[in-house]
């Protein structure tokens, strides 16, 4: 029954990830994106890590967390499992060349990430608590009218609930409690019960608490595991350039990899860096636009860029730490001397990070950090789940949802699961489909509001006041301002914004 379920599984995900649906999809969007924006995730890339990193918060602005962590919350579901072990898949599989279809991913990605979070910030809602809440399951319908807008909506609201429980906890649950038994003997029930109480304990207080574990650790968590990279790929700095070589040239021929590898095409090498590498980002799935979405912010464009710098941290910076490790250091070619075939992506990156720390560091690193990444991501995709379930159910779901989310960490910590990356992998695909459908349609309104916005403020500096002043004859943001102020009426909260005009709603808006 399980093999029969996974090869259904197999299947369905090579057609979804194969070069005729998601490949091109993703591609081409990203590119089209990258396009109609003007490059800006190249030229904005500066103010943007600026403005979220060093200035963190938006003064002035309407939200319910700040940029920072609504930008550590969507990194905190990014960065998981798939910057580890996810990588050493994609190379093991697809050969050296995978990490650079990773890139690519990521450098086109950043239009797909801006482009969704910006929409979700522009179409967002307010519950009966006046909380934010947006993401595909509401600009989807929101900005496109009628039923392609409903469809698209629903069919992305249907399989976020059900990826939450693949690529948001089982895969990570059962990652952690792998290593931590394989590294410490811990046994993996007991793992279990620590990650189901620490998962209760934070989500139980929804988003602002989520902000405000993921703030404090996520920076912590990328810090360390990057500065062990560094450490190793400076004591081989001289094995550097045959390794770019390798991976330049590998993602165009697809040599094969050693230890029982057969051999890899171009198409494998692509298949394989693309699909890892949204697992990784997430770019083009609509998913952090859910975390950008509760952020404070003066407009949707600043959000947009905060949340776009999230892809570079994620691929740009992490994915490529553990790839350069495992290419400098060979651990692609090593073999697995009990069976004899390739090392498996678990242990490919811990042997790896062993090869370049001195005495038990290489592997305590790489299970360590896969711990704070996994348990992270758990805690930012359970947000991402809660709000599309309340979106089918309502409010009062939220509770119960986060209980039995937090349950479902025991399950994936202490049960086998073989077909959950094939689930995940699935899930990740038929999420990202109606989203980047969405994203080509709304891309016209997303590049006039953000041409509008930097050609006067290209710095992101201007306060809610100079941008009320210099866009109130800007019909979008007018017609946005306008919703945000009847949000926080609703909900009894008061304006943070600047009072704006009654302005005639722009064609193919909702507000």
């Amino acid at each position: 029954m399980a093999t029969a379920l996974q090869d259904i599984l197999d299947s369905i995900g090579g057609v979804i990830w194969g070069p005729f649906v998601l490949i091109p999809l993703l591609f081409l969007t990203g590119l089209y994106l990258t396009v109609r924006l003007g490059g800006l995730q190249f030229l904005r890339l500066g103010a943007a890590l600026n403005l979220g990193l060093l200035r963190r918060k938006d003064p002035g602005s309407s939200g319910d967390i700040s940029q920072f962590q609504a930008l550590t919350t969507a990194l905190a579901a990014t960065v998981g499992t798939g910057n580890i072990v996810g990588v050493a898949t994609a190379i093991g599989i697809g050969g050296p060349g995978a990490l650079f279809w990773m890139w690519i991913t990521g450098l086109l990605g950043m239009a797909s990430k801006y482009t969704e979070a910006f929409l979700g910030v522009r179409y967002r809602q307010a519950d009966a608590k006046g909380d934010r809440n947006g993401g595909p399951q509401y600009y989807l319908e929101k900005g496109i009218k009628g039923p392609v807008g409903k469809i698209l909506a629903w069919s992305f609201t249907v399989f976020a609930v059900f990826a939450c429980f693949g690529i948001g906890n089982l895969t990570q649950s059962n990652a952690i409690a792998a290593n931590v038994e394989n590294s410490f003997n811990v046994p993996v029930w007991v793992t279990g019960v620590v990650l189901t109480i620490l998962a209760l304990v934070v989500l139980v207080g929804g988003i602002k608490s989520i902000g405000a574990v993921t703030s404090g650790l996520v920076p912590v968590m990328i810090v360390f595991y990057v500065i062990a990279a560094l450490y190793i790929l400076l004591m081989n700095v001289g094995d550097i350039p045959a390794a770019l070589g390798t991976i330049f040239t590998d993602a165009f021929t697809g040599t094969a990899a050693a230890g029982g590898f057969t051999g890899s095409v171009f198409i494998i090498a692509v298949q394989y860096g693309f699909a890892r590498g949204i697992f990784s980002n997430e770019s083009g799935m609509g998913s952090a636009a859910i975390a950008a979405a509760a952020a404070q912010t003066s407009h949707p464009v600043r959000q947009g860029l905060v949340s776009m710098t999230q892809t570079f941290i994620d691929t740009i910076i992490v994915v490529t730490m553990t790839g350069l490790v495992i290419v400098t250091t060979g651990a692609y070619k090593l073999v697995d001397e009990s069976t004899g075939d390739q090392l498996s992506a678990a242990l490919m990156t811990g042997e790896a990070f062993s090869q370049g720390l001195p005495g038990e560091w290489g592997h305590w690193v790489v299970t360590i950090g896969l711990v704070l990444f996994a348990f992270s991501t758990i805690l930012g995709w359970s947000y991402y789940g809660e709000r599309n379930i309340v979106r089918i159910f309502g409010r009062t779901v939220a509770i119960p949802f986060r209980v039995v989310f937090a349950l479902v960490v025991f399950v994936g910590a202490t049960t086998q699961l073989e077909i959950a990356w094939s689930f995940s992998d699935m899930m990740n695909g038929l999420m990202a489909i109606p989203n980047l459908i969405g994203l080509l349609i709304l891309s016209g309104l997303v590049a006039r509001e953000t041409r509008a916005y930097l050609k006067f403020d290209p710095k992101l500096r201007a306060t809610p006041e100079e941008i009320e002043r210099a866009l109130a004859n800007e019909p979008g943001y007018q017609a946005w301002r306008t919703r945000e102020a009847e949000l926080d009426a609703a909900s009894g909260r008061s304006p943070q914004l600047p009072a704006t005009r009654t302005v005639p709603v722009p064609p193919g808006d909702d507000a």
